[in-house]
């Protein structure tokens, strides 16, 4: 199905459906739950789950982005609002993140290299979980939407994501920028979809399970770094961080749906896209370049249980707001 269709789709009635949010989000969470468990409890200690971490951010999570991106063509110009909209929210995304430091009053108290660390959790996504909420919401358009922002959204997200860290650990930018094997993952499957590229059917099945051994590994990855103590000492950032996440960032997606005029279906994908918890590979980045990880794991863990508020308020609250 291509973007020109999506207008004559009429969802079947299975796409109709309430979404039990809580159902959809509690298998990543419990992944991290297991992996916290796993490594306090057991002799797989932090020592095994570094190694595990490598694994999914050199390996698993960049063949998963690629994939995600090949399988589904794109027709950027049809697709030029959605996508437009999309690059608008990220950006205003990570500008209210980065601002964080330089608010009255509040801006003073925050950690520099700890808000370096965490600003990505306000305006990065999970993947997997858009990819699922897509299907459930809007059928195989919306799959096919969900494509279109990751592909436009992941490589700018990552920049946004690596700038800071890479800054304050006095690295070179674009160094770490062509190093980063998420970003080589997304740029390369946007490209190669284009070039019009797809996957050899005997190759699916292996990249199908190496995108779910990345699903379960990255959440467990999360947990297995996770400590709670640790968001004692930055709680202020750590709230403000979700805020923009979990609320700032579906208000803005209601107004940019408004400004760009998008169709009640483009519409319902970007409210959901912006609700959806934040990576759970914000552990995996902060960790590899040398940041707090088990207080960016905590973050990721509180942003999986939003999602559960901020979920049901954009698609049941501001999708009416916006016609859709």
């Amino acid at each position: 199905m291509t973007m020109g269709q999506l207008h004559k789709w009429k969802p079947p009635a299975r796409y109709a459906r309430p979404v039990n949010f809580a159902q959809l989000l509690f298998p990543d969470f419990s992944l991290i739950l297991c992996g916290y468990l796993v490594c306090r409890f057991t002799a797989l200690n932090r020592k095994v789950w570094e190694q595990v971490e490598s694994l999914v951010y050199y390996f698993l999570f960049p063949v998963l982005l690629f994939h995600s991106i090949v399988k589904s063509p794109l027709d950027l110009g049809q697709a030029s609002s959605l996508m437009g909209a999309g690059i608008a929210l990220g950006l205003c995304g990570i500008a209210l993140s980065y601002s964080l430091p330089h608010w009255p009053w509040i801006g003073k108290r925050l950690d520099v290299r700890l808000h370096a660390a965490s600003a990505q959790v306000g305006f990065r996504f999970n993947s997997f979980i858009a990819l699922a909420l897509a299907e459930k919401m809007a059928g195989p358009p919306g799959l096919l939407m969900i494509a279109v922002l990751i592909g436009v959204c992941v490589p700018l997200f990552n920049v946004g994501a690596v700038w800071p860290m890479a800054r304050h650990a006095n690295k070179g930018f674009m160094r770490e920028l062509l190093r980063n094997p998420l970003i080589i993952g997304t740029v390369s499957g946007l490209v190669a979809n284009l070039l019009g590229f797809s996957m050899p059917f005997w190759l699916e099945p292996t990249v199908n399970r190496i995108g779910q051994a990345s699903l379960a590994l990255g959440l467990m990855a999360a947990g297995a770094g996770m400590q709670f103590g640790m968001l004692a000492s930055a709680k202020t950032l750590g709230g403000l961080v979700l805020a923009v996440k979990h609320l700032g960032m579906p208000l803005l997606a209601l107004g940019l749906a408004l400004l760009f005029r998008l169709d009640p279906t483009q519409t319902t994908i970007l409210l959901m896209f912006s609700a959806v918890p934040t990576a759970s590979s914000c552990y995996v980045l902060a960790a590899r370049m040398g940041y707090n990880g088990p207080y960016v794991a905590g973050l990721v863990t509180l942003s999986t249980l939003l999602g559960i508020v901020s979920l049901p308020f954009a698609l049941g609250v501001l999708r009416p707001m916006a016609g859709a």
